[in-house]
Formats: C-alpha cells, structure tokens, sequence
C-alpha cells in the first residue's frame, strides 16, 4: 500500500481528496498546522473512511519540521500539496503574507521531497493563474496573464518553481493542477467546506439560506456577460479529489509526457453568479435573499475550462453535474444546523 503525504489534508479539497486516496487504496499521512484547517475535518474523513489518519501539526515553513516528517516516513511515495492561504481579497490587503506563506511552504516540501527521493508531486494550483484570458473556454497553452491579485501570483509562482525542480532535479515528477472552482460536500454530508465567515460563493449560499446570514451580496451586475454577473466554472470537489488520484497514478505508472505537466480541472460549462443562485433555489426550495452590490477587487469577468487534457491523458472527467454540487452544499449546511442544535440541547 503505497504512501501518500497530503499537505493541507484538514481543509476542504485534502480532507475529500484524502477520502479518494483511500478508496483507491492507498495509506495517507497529513500534515496540516490547523491554521485554515481543523481537526473536525479530519475526524469526518476518518468516520466516512474507517480508517485512522496521523496528522501532522506542522508549519511547512520551518524547514526543521518538515524535514522531520520525511525523516519519520521514509516510505513516502508521493506529495499532494494543498498547503497554502487562499483568500483573494486578503491577498491583495496582505501581499507578503501570502508570498512568505505559499512559496516558503512550496520550496521547503520540495527541498524534502527531492532529499528524500519522493519522486511524485501533485501540486495545487488554480484558474486564477490564467488571469482575463483572451478566449474560453481557456484550455492549458493559453498564455498566463497578469495575475490579478497576489494569491493569483503566488500560484504562477509556484508552477514556475516547480518547472524549475523538474528541469533540476531529473527524477522529479510533478503535475500541476489548475482548478477552477470546486464546491459541494462528500455525498453523506459528514464532511463539507468549513469556515465560519466563508468568501467562496456556495458557502456563503447556504449560509444566507439557513439564516446564517441575513442576506448576501453579488458583487458586480455589470460585467460584459449574459446577465451581468460574473462567469466561472464550478466543480464538485469530489470530483476535484479523484483528479489527485489520478495524477498521481499517472506518474506512478510512468505514463506522464514530461516531469512537469499541467491540467485544467473544471467542467467545462461556465455559469454565472446569478446563474448558480437559481440552481440552488431550485433544489433547496429556498428563495435566497441577496442584494447587488459592487464589483469585488480580483475579480476576473469570466473563466471556464477546456477539460478535454485530463480527459485524454488523466482518463479523468467531471461527474456531478450543477444541481447535484448545490444540492451536496445544501445537505452539508443543513448536517452542520442540525448538528448544532443538538449541541445546544445538551
């Protein structure tokens, strides 16, 4: 049973993509300091998988620690690093943060993935990367942009750094993975995206449909698109968590084309703000209450994926269509309220 360390495997995508590991069959060790992560994630993981999983409490920017868990692990087999702060408007009010973070955290895993001979790298990264490109859907040749808010630099960054390793270091694979936007919740709603005070879109749905939140805002109606609103490709993270997988198998089968090779991760389709508000009415039976409000600094006008890469080479393609990732994110919601008030009971 092969190893695989998952950096970031208490948050939202390592925590699912932990569950696709093993119901792949293979052994998962995390490492996750809790700083955007938490535990409950893990736990969950653990209920759905019936399996214990070892975390480990460590900031992947002290190079000491990090290295440390190789020392402990000499059986790893592979990384999936998910690792890293993700919040645009954050990054764009705290810049060196993210810079500090993100690429400190890439290069010390990296420096220990080569020491230590783990040859097989999936890295994290993003549409984000590709800025307002010229044409959509955006398949993987087109041309990397400006990047429009410092989280977006740090991910270009990184894929250059990891460009850079493989040419370095010969026995290096790494495949770099750029999603769009993943959302929904494990289909037994035991795990879902956790955070209190949500900015990606879904989360911040349901919250304002359970009461949560009093209402919601859509940043932006006037946006050269069908309706106003902005365009992006949604994904059920499930979906993006068996893409690790296969990543990772394609490299441990020496099929990949090259040590470093990029993939787009989404649907294909590209649905608007005001789009996705309606599929979720649609399914929860709620009728959302939101208000349109200005655009949001970061913010591209419209990205979706050409998929047809991952499709070729990953055999990798999108199973979840629109209303079951809203309906996913509805049952998740309701899970966490009715979980709360049984709190309150006792």
């Amino acid at each position: 049973m092969k190893k695989i360390l998952v950096s970031g495997g208490c948050g939202y995508i390592g925590g699912h993509t932990i569950v696709d590991l093993i119901d792949n069959g293979y052994e998962v060790i995390s490492v996750d300091d809790l700083s955007n992560g938490s535990l409950r994630m893990l736990l969950g993981v653990e209920k759905i998988t019936k399996r214990q999983i070892k975390n480990y409490k460590v900031n992947l920017c002290d190079i000491d620690d990090t290295r440390a868990i190789f020392t402990e692990n000499p059986d790893i087999t592979g990384v999936i690093h998910f690792a890293a702060h993700k919040s645009v408007p954050e990054s764009v009010l705290s810049p060196l943060k993210y810079y500090q973070n993100n690429l400190q955290s890439l290069v010390n895993i990296l420096q220990c993935a080569v020491e230590f001979g783990v040859n097989h790298f999936v890295f994290s990264s993003s549409c984000s990367v590709y800025g307002n490109p010229d044409s959509l859907p955006v398949d993987e040749q087109a041309p990397l942009k400006e990047a429009e808010s410092p989280y977006a630099r740090t991910k270009q960054i990184g894929e250059a750094i990891c460009r850079d390793a493989t040419l370095a270091y010969k026995d290096l694979n790494i495949t770099l993975l750029r999603y769009f936007n993943p959302v929904g919740a494990h289909p037994s709603a035991i795990i879902g995206e956790l955070q209190e005070k949500p900015e990606n879109l879904v989360p911040v749905i349901t919250q304002t449909a359970i009461g949560k939140r009093v209402e919601m805002q859509v940043f932006g109606t006037d946006y050269p698109t069908r309706d106003g609103s902005c365009i992006r490709d949604y994904i059920h993270v499930m979906d993006i968590a068996n893409a690790h997988t296969k990543a990772l198998q394609y490299m441990l089968s020496g099929k990949n084309q090259a040590p470093c090779e990029v993939f787009n991760l989404g649907s294909g389709n590209g649905v608007t703000v005001l789009e996705l508000i309606k599929a979720f009415e649609k399914v929860s039976g709620k009728t959302l209450n939101y208000r349109v409000g200005a655009r949001r600094p970061g913010d591209v006008v419209a990205v979706y994926a050409n998929n047809n890469k991952a499709k070729e080479f990953l055999n990798w393609e999108a199973k979840y269509d629109l209303d079951t990732m809203m309906k996913t994110a509805w049952d998740w919601e309701v899970a966490l309220q009715q979980e709360a008030e049984k709190i309150k009971l006792n």
